[in-house]
């Protein structure tokens, strides 16, 4: 079993910066893939990032690319979400999710999620 705390999340203006935190206890998180998921209300879940084991590769949802990045530091077992200029429409819930195998997209396919954090930018 892998447990997930998010946090980090709060209120911020339009344009600024938050880093949320996943903390993850009981396996090590370093042969799992990470992923960084939102739901903002009345909305489908949607994928913002993840993080693949292995092979060093990172994938953000168009929505973000540029703006995001996706890192796990493997000695503290957490994984961050670094979010800057953020808009309006970033505001949502934000899950954390492991997967044991390889990335995706999918948020269904993750064995592991989170209880969110929640992200509010005001514009």
């Amino acid at each position: 079993q892998v447990q997930l705390v998010e946090s980090g999340g709060g209120l911020v203006q339009a344009g600024g910066s938050l880093r949320l935190s996943c903390a993850a206890s009981g396996r090590t998180i370093s042969r799992y893939a990470m992923g960084w998921f939102r739901q903002a209300p009345g909305k489908e879940r949607e994928f913002v990032a993840a993080d693949g084991w292995g092979d060093g590769k990172s994938y953000y949802a168009d929505s973000v690319k540029g703006r995001f990045s996706i890192s796990r530091d493997n000695r503290k077992n957490t994984v961050y979400l670094q979010m800057n200029s953020l808009k309006a429409e970033d505001t949502a819930v934000y899950y954390c999710a492991a997967r044991a195998t390889v990335a995706t997209t999918n948020f269904y396919e993750y064995d592991y999620v989170g209880q969110g954090t929640q992200v509010t930018v005001s514009s």
